[in-house]
């Protein structure tokens, strides 16, 4: 009789479902063990419903940034002079149901495949039970909603449990008037002024979002600017476009707490300035969900993050154990979520695998215009780390962006010096998050700038900016400047 290698999987997110269709398409006996519903965060509480309510905010942002340049002429519904002079309006509670609604049919989707796949999905909590067995094997106790548990074996075991919204003591979200990321979908009415504590991605998004919605947003930064972790060009544009859109932006004002005072929120600054709002939604990072899993008594190295360590092939530091996605703190997305499970597998199973690169992965942070980058950045450059030359083109001088009426954003390329090869690139533009693919393409192949200024583009588009920005690094690289 065939021996058949069996997996067991912690978290049903991207690292977990992704890395359960390859093992099953190996031929090994697999399951996932999740208490959500599959998809994990990524798809119930994060990135499918933030981008689902993103979509909305952008059709508002085009609409009322464009529609008079570009000559849209609206029925006559001018409001009364005291009030705001909105052309169109938003209803939060049908925005969030579709939300909802979204979010659910895609975790039912992922199911479906996983299951036609021939793994078998478990509800309930995980927890590695004890060190190796003698034959190799692992064991994993399954702690169901009815505190009924179910043991099972395992010749590996991956880990992909994800994290939760971080909460400052002082600060202690009610589901109501302060809000972290997964409560946002529970409120029916538009929050008419929103205090965002926070100026990393998730900040930045939400805080664009309700303001294109409609929302007076006050965002609350601890650095001296928003996307202290992004381009700082690109930084410098979206906050540029924030302030001039009238959202408060207040750089350099550390949140030390937040109370509810009736229905109004009272947050609190280190400095012991106040600031009032109707909502506050926290939006301070996230904490790895490791904890009461049986790692440390089953040889797994946890950092004082609270993050599982792991190589480039997802490896802990025990054997027969894989870790994948915002657990391990090594990129929180979705995508380097779902290359770190399938790396882990083909790795355990025998097949080819390449180890982890985290300079061919591209990101992109949906706000409006979106930034997409990839590959080595503007601190590498200025850093040392990498010798690399620099051409930035903005956008303003891209005749697509000129019908459409785009004043803001840019692309940027990076390649070396001598060879042209690119090894990273920035894109500041709406859909961005599609822009940033060729550049993807080059950086991962290691073309050069000269065959991309070959490459056809379709006249008049936006992608007709990369091959400018290439063309030019080549002429600077022929002729020496640069």
């Amino acid at each position: 009789m065939e021996y058949v290698t069996r997996i067991v999987i912690i978290g049903g997110g991207p690292g977990g479902y992704e890395a359960a269709l390859v093992a099953a398409q190996l031929g090994a006996e697999v399951t996932v063990v999740d208490c959500d519903g599959l998809g994990g965060a990524s798809v119930l509480t994060d990135c499918v419903p933030s981008k689902t309510l993103i979509a909305t905010a952008e059709v508002m942002t085009t609409f009322d940034s464009s529609y008079e340049e570009l000559g849209i002429i609206v029925a006559d519904d001018t409001p009364h002079i005291d009030q705001p002079a909105r052309v169109v309006g938003v209803d939060l509670g049908k925005v969030n149901r579709r939300v909802k609604r979204l979010a659910l049919a895609q975790s039912h989707d992922i199911t479906a495949s996983v299951t036609r796949a021939g793994a078998r999905v478990l509800r309930g909590r995980g927890r590695l039970e004890g060190m190796q067995g003698l034959d190799g094997s692992r064991k994993v106790v399954v702690r169901a909603a009815d505190g009924s548990e179910e043991t099972l074996v395992a010749d590996a075991v991956l880990i992909a449990t994800g994290g939760h919204p971080r909460e400052l003591a002082d600060a202690q979200p009610d589901g109501e008037r302060i809000l972290n990321w997964t409560q946002v979908y529970d409120l029916d009415e538009l929050p008419e002024e929103l205090i965002v504590v926070g100026s990393g991605v998730t900040g930045a998004e939400f805080a664009g979002a309700y303001q294109a919605l409609g929302s007076r947003v006050t965002l609350v930064s601890s650095r001296d600017r928003v996307l202290p972790g992004e381009d700082p060009d690109a930084a410098a544009v979206l906050e540029d476009v924030f302030r001039r859109r009238g959202m408060n932006v207040m750089a350099r004002s550390r949140a030390a707490s937040a109370k509810r005072v009736g229905d109004r929120v009272e947050v609190t600054l280190a400095d012991g300035r106040v600031i009032t709002g109707s909502h506050c939604l926290m939006a301070v990072g996230a904490i790895p969900n490791s904890h009461g899993m049986g790692l440390e008594e089953a040889g797994v190295k946890v950092q004082e993050s609270g993050h599982i360590w792991t190589d480039k092939v997802s490896r802990t530091t025990a054997p027969g154990v894989y870790a994948a996605g915002d657990v391990t703190g090594i990129f929180a997305l979705a995508s380097v979520a779902a290359m770190q499970g399938r790396i882990a597998m083909y790795h355990f199973l025998g097949d080819a695998v390449a180890p982890l690169n985290l300079k061919t992965v591209s990101s992109n942070v949906f706000t409006d215009p979106e930034i997409a980058t990839v590959g080595y950045s503007q601190s590498d450059v200025d850093g040392g780390v990498i010798d690399a030359r620099v051409v930035k083109l903005p956008l303003l001088r891209n005749p697509r962006a000129k019908m459409q009426g785009i004043r803001d954003g840019f692309v940027k390329i990076f390649c070396r010096p001598g060879t042209g090869i690119v090894v990273g690139g920035v894109v500041v533009a709406p859909r961005a998050s599609e822009l940033i693919h060729p550049i993807s393409l080059a950086v991962d192949n290691n073309l050069t700038v000269e065959q991309i200024a070959k490459a056809f583009t379709v006249y008049p588009s936006l992608s007709g900016s990369i091959a400018e920005v290439a063309r030019q690094l080549h002429t600077r690289k022929s002729t020496g400047e640069g």
